[in-house]
């Protein structure tokens, strides 16, 4: 194996190692349309993407509704949690 390649592979890995998940879970006080339009503005979903995370929130318990770094999805839980929607970065 090459040095670029093996430069590239290493890059690979540790963009994936990188990646975080944004978890939403379930709860008994948020409507599913509060959640959908808060998944719409905060993590940039359209309409059916945000309406299936819902459901699935609602059947499974939670859903990881957006991947990237810690950088990027922080934001976006604490805009959740101040919607009163319970959202961790796993």
């Amino acid at each position: 194996m090459s040095s670029v390649q093996t430069q590239e592979s290493v890059l690979s890995v540790e963009t994936l190692l990188d990646q975080h998940d944004l978890i939403v879970y379930n709860d008994d006080v948020n409507t599913f349309d509060h959640v959908i339009e808060s998944l719409i503005k905060v993590c940039r979903h359209d309409s059916i993407q945000a309406e299936q995370c819902t459901l699935i929130i609602h059947y499974n318990g939670k859903c990881q509704v957006k991947r990237g770094t810690f950088e990027k999805l922080e934001p976006m839980c604490t805009a959740l949690l101040d919607r009163g929607i319970s959202a961790v970065i796993e």
